[in-house]
């Protein structure tokens, strides 16, 4: 219980980090001309500072528990370029129309059953599996399936509302031009250009618009979807097969991961856009919320290391995590769309039920070490109590019964020896008489 509490603060603080991952990156696409490359490189920037500027100023200082190896270097790198490539596959789907609405939700209901079926595949216990899991996997499955039909859409204005609109616009300006505006003079000739203008946004707005609906790729956004739900579902399993191999050392592993995320998501995004073209047009606040986004992401990775740290069990720490965060990043989709009275009540119907199957799939997961052979290990402590006396009792008699075996042996064997001495003299009265 004392670890529970202790490791709370924690697995919170990540709950509010993965939470605000998306809705940060999505926030941010804009202001960095819907560059992905440009995302990721922010990402991994961020993730340079947290998870190898710390990590090696802590280990020179103050020194950590456990120990180098090349095992667990490689498996820490591995775990690294996982965590890029999922980042990769978020950002993706973000900047080719996916919403952190929906596009989380499945993430973070889908993960952890990769990353039970990658955990059962290094342990060897896929003949271990209850119903129970399976029915998990079932529940996360059809939430997805039900977030992605009924994801909720911003409010958008068709191209016949735009025409209108303008339409609209354009007709009151003429009314006001003939009314207040003499013939000939300087400000009808401003009118003119002003009309002239308008018709020329009447005319470019319907492409614009045809524009905007051709960059909702959903190829990609499914692509990028499943990329990050395969990677991120592996990450745990060989990130914690690092962490073994070193000895239990947390800070070496995260330090693999830093090194690994400075190598695909800052060096290769400057060598691809040094070729393609770096984005022409950035604000500060595209760079600002995409950095943050990384933060969000290693600051909640390191939430779950120091959770562990501090006596949490992942029974308790990752349902909590995988239940919470999708509830957090829902939570500030919808306000940032404004409309949360338009979501249809499917869709937190779906969200609940993949909620729900992460965490079944977690808890019902089949752990490695001492099995559940019968209902025994279930029983009151008294009963247990009573059954170690007994046991003990019968453990003190098996050892005194072989000794008094032994005895009534020696005690059977004792006659019998008389007797085959006595019929021996009987035998040899020869030599009785020789020896008087």
């Amino acid at each position: 219980m004392r670890g529970i509490v202790a490791s709370l603060p924690f697995a919170l603080l990540t709950v509010v980090c993965w939470g605000s991952y998306g809705p940060v990156l999505h926030h941010g696409k804009t202001g960095m001309d819907n560059n992905s490359w440009a995302q990721l490189l922010c990402v991994g920037i961020s993730y340079f500072v947290v998870a190898v500027i710390v990590p090696i100023y802590v280990l020179k200082s103050k020194g950590e528990q456990g120990e180098w190896s090349a095992g667990g270097v490689k498996w820490g790198l591995a775990a690294g370029a996982l965590g890029a490539f999922g980042a990769l596959g978020i950002i993706t789907a973000l900047t080719n129309g996916g919403s952190p609405t929906y596009v989380m939700p499945i993430v973070f209901g889908c993960a952890p059953v990769v990353n039970t079926f990658v955990s059962m595949y290094m342990a060897k216990l896929f003949k271990e599996v209850t119903p129970s899991f399976y029915l998990g996997i079932i529940l996360v499955a059809l939430g997805a399936c039900g977030v992605f039909a009924f994801k909720p859409t911003a409010a958008t204005k068709t191209t016949t509302q735009l025409q209108a609109e303008i339409t609209t616009v354009r007709y009151d300006e003429e009314q006001t031009s003939a009314t207040d505006l003499a013939p000939g003079s300087a400000a009808e000739k401003e009118a003119t250009e002003t009309e002239t203008a308008d018709g020329e946004l009447s005319e470019a707005t319907p492409s614009a618009v045809g524009s905007e609906e051709k960059k909702t790729n959903i190829m990609l956004i499914v692509g990028g979807i499943c990329l990050t739900v395969l990677s991120w579902g592996a990450y745990g399993s060989v990130l914690h097969k690092s962490q073994a191999m070193m000895k239990g050392s947390r800070l070496r592993p995260l330090l693999c991961v830093g090194i690994s995320y400075f190598v695909l998501a800052v060096i290769i995004p400057i060598l691809i856009m040094s070729s393609s073209g770096f984005p022409e047009q950035t604000t500060t606040s595209g760079w600002t919320f995409s950095l943050l986004a990384g933060v969000c992401g290693s600051v909640g990775a390191l939430g779950i290391i120091l959770s562990f740290t501090f006596g949490g069990k992942p029974v308790f720490v990752m349902p909590l995590v995988f239940g919470g965060a999708p509830i957090i990043n829902t939570m500030i989709s919808v306000m940032e769309m404004e409309a949360v009275s338009d979501v249809s009540p499917y869709f937190f119907a779906s969200l609940t039920i993949v909620i729900v199957g992460a965490i079944v799939t977690l808890v019902s997961a089949p752990k490695p070490g001492k099995k559940k052979t019968s209902s025994e290990e279930d029983k009151p402590l008294w009963d247990q109590t009573r059954e170690e006396n007994a046991a003990n009792i019968e453990a003190v008699n098996s050892e005194n019964e072989p000794a008094e075996e032994v005895e009534t042996v020696i005690t059977e064997d004792e006659p019998a020896e008389d007797e085959a001495t006595g019929e021996e003299e009987a035998t040899n009265p020869d030599d009785h008489s020789k020896e008087s």
